[in-house]
């Protein structure tokens, strides 16, 4: 699982996003997506996959995506993802 998050106090904003990749009964790769305010549940999508490579190439699009929106990583699992990018 991937986890991001933006933080800036000035505008009273608190968000995370969380991404992972599981696989379905049926062989598919399910892209899930979590986000809102921190504290809160949040919402969620899913977006399924045939292959496991296109929903890897998503995961690492909204990754950089929302990098460049100011959303910083939390912990060191994942830098490797945004850094080909």
């Amino acid at each position: 699982m991937i986890v991001l998050r933006r933080i800036d106090n000035s505008c009273n904003m608190a968000r995370f996003y969380a991404l992972s990749i599981e696989r379905s009964l049926f062989g598919e790769s399910i892209l899930i997506r979590r986000w809102g305010r921190i504290g809160t549940h949040g919402q969620r999508r899913e977006d399924w996959y045939r292959a496991s490579d296109d929903a890897a190439a998503a995961l690492g699009r909204l990754v950089g995506r929302k990098v460049r929106r100011g959303y910083l990583l939390v912990g060191g699992a994942a830098p490797a993802l945004t850094a080909s990018r």
